[in-house]
């Protein structure tokens, strides 16, 4: 081994083996040595800063993984995940990746909405059917019902319905009936009866409460009612005497008419139950008197329905006479008609 001293340049010799030369390469190596070294340790140190821990959370479903990515869109297409322009990614897709960073991926859903007459498809990543509908600026009030209920989990395909409600009332008008009050009239004859007093209809005032679904009604409720005028009862005698004194002779009868007379005389014809027409033969209604019944008519005297007319309809009878005079000069009048027993 040789030595060298340092001096005064003066006095200074240079070593037997060494050079400045030498000196200098030997100086250069060790500092370019120096700097691999530190370059070596900054490469280090970015390729751990560069490898940040991410916590991805895609559908509510969350993971950790580890990126060297630089921003939230360079993570998403590592990990495969496809975005349609309905989804919704928090932070924005250019935001720089930190350390520890939560990325939020979630992906829109198609939902069928029902509103106001109109269904639309719609997509959507809000969780709950009342943030879509939020969403989707339609206005609900208390009344309006929801279905499925606004607090349900949103799936793929779910069908939702917003049916409006509206409450409204009506004042109507009613009559109430007159009733009817029968008396038993001993001296007025079965089957007739006589009015004592007129009925009035009253009026009474209802206060409905009607509910109705996106304007069809489906509830109508009786609220309130008044009575504005009452009614007036009806009064009718009802008669019961079923005997009667007519020519000296008692006529026992089931019922009494009160009915319309017309006369006929010979035509060329039978009666509608193939006899000839004769006096105490009549014509009437089988719906009101049936055929063959035995009949008194006052002012005409006893007689059997035998015949009948497309003129004689309800409460008419068509008496026969002899003559066309006789016919002529009974003309029309009201009589009483009793069915005998």
């Amino acid at each position: 081994m040789q030595w060298f001293t340092l001096g005064r340049p003066g006095d200074r010799k240079p070593s037997p083996g060494w050079d400045y030369r030498s000196l200098l390469r030997l100086l250069v190596t060790r500092l370019g040595m120096i700097i691999i070294l530190i370059l070596g340790i900054l490469a280090l140190a970015g390729y751990a800063w560069a490898n940040k821990t991410i916590i991805l959370q895609v559908d509510g479903k969350e993971i950790q993984v580890q990126s060297y990515s630089r921003s939230v869109s360079d993570l998403l297409k590592l990990q495969g995940i496809i975005l349609m322009p309905q989804d919704e990614v928090t932070p924005a897709l250019s935001t720089k990746l930190r350390e520890n960073m939560r990325v939020v991926v979630n992906h829109a859903v198609q939902l069928t909405v029902t509103v106001d007459g109109r269904t639309d498809q719609v997509f959507s990543c809000r969780r709950t059917v009342g943030e879509v509908l939020k969403e989707q600026k339609i206005p609900l009030v208390p009344e309006d019902l929801v279905e499925p209920a606004p607090g349900t989990p949103v799936k793929k395909g779910v069908k939702i319905k917003v049916v409006r409600v509206c409450v409204k009332e009506e004042i109507e008008e009613v009559p109430i009936p007159s009733l009817i009050r029968r008396e038993a009239d001993p001296h007025l004859a079965n089957g007739l009866m006589r009015v004592i007093q007129a009925g009035k209809n009253g009026l009474e005032k209802q206060r409905w409460q009607i509910t109705c679904h996106d304007g069809r009604e489906v509830e109508r409720r009786l609220v309130e009612r008044n009575v504005v005028r009452a009614a007036v009862e009806r009064v009718v005698r009802v008669g019961t005497l079923r005997q009667v004194s007519r020519g000296g002779y008692d006529v026992r009868f089931s019922r009494a008419l009160d009915m319309v007379a017309t006369a006929y005389t010979y035509t060329g014809r039978n009666t509608a139950s193939g006899v000839p027409p004769r006096f105490g033969a009549v014509a009437v209604d089988p719906r009101v008197i049936p055929m063959g019944s035995r009949l008194y008519i006052e002012g005409y005297g006893y007689a059997t329905a035998l015949d009948r007319g497309s003129a004689i309809v309800g409460n008419r009878v068509d008496v026969f006479l002899e003559t066309a005079a006789q016919a002529s000069r009974w003309g029309v009048r009201r009589v009483k008609v009793y069915v005998l027993e």
